[in-house]
């Protein structure tokens, strides 16, 4: 697994409930990526994986791509989230996906998608952020 500013902050309460952990990153391209546990526990009477719960996944992914790009400088709130969902989510191992698609002084501009274990694209996301200071949000 590759060192990022993520190593430097405690994790979060709903990154433990969502099984977060960094599989891969590159900070200088504002891209990483994050596999989550599709839990029994996050599924509605159907049987698939809630859409709010893969929303999270897809912010909780999102706003890290910014952190890892700024090197921790820069936290992240979501402004806006637009979701499509485009597959039914089973149980398993879900991997997070996000790009930083531009990165201003006060907003960001990040895409995300999921994935099953099997490859089935789930959901995708386009995501405007508000960057605050670090120092400022982490206290």
């Amino acid at each position: 697994m590759i060192a990022t500013a993520l190593d430097r902050i405690p994790m979060p309460p709903v990154a433990k409930l969502l099984g977060w952990r960094v599989a891969d990153a590159r900070p200088q391209d504002g891209w990483i990526r994050i596999v989550f546990d599709g839990k029994q526990d996050f599924c509605n009477p159907a049987g698939f994986i809630q859409g709010g719960m893969l929303s999270s996944m897809l912010d909780d992914t999102m706003g890290p791509a910014v952190f890892i790009m700024t090197e921790g400088r820069l936290f992240t709130t979501t402004i806006t989230m637009t979701v499509n969902f485009l597959a039914p989510a089973k149980p398993g191992p879900i991997t997070g996906e996000a790009t930083v698609t531009q990165l201003g002084k006060t907003i960001a501009f990040v895409e995300g998608r999921l994935t099953a274990a099997d490859g089935t694209l789930l959901a995708t996301a386009s995501s405007g952020i508000r960057l605050v200071e670090a120092a400022r949000a982490l206290r």
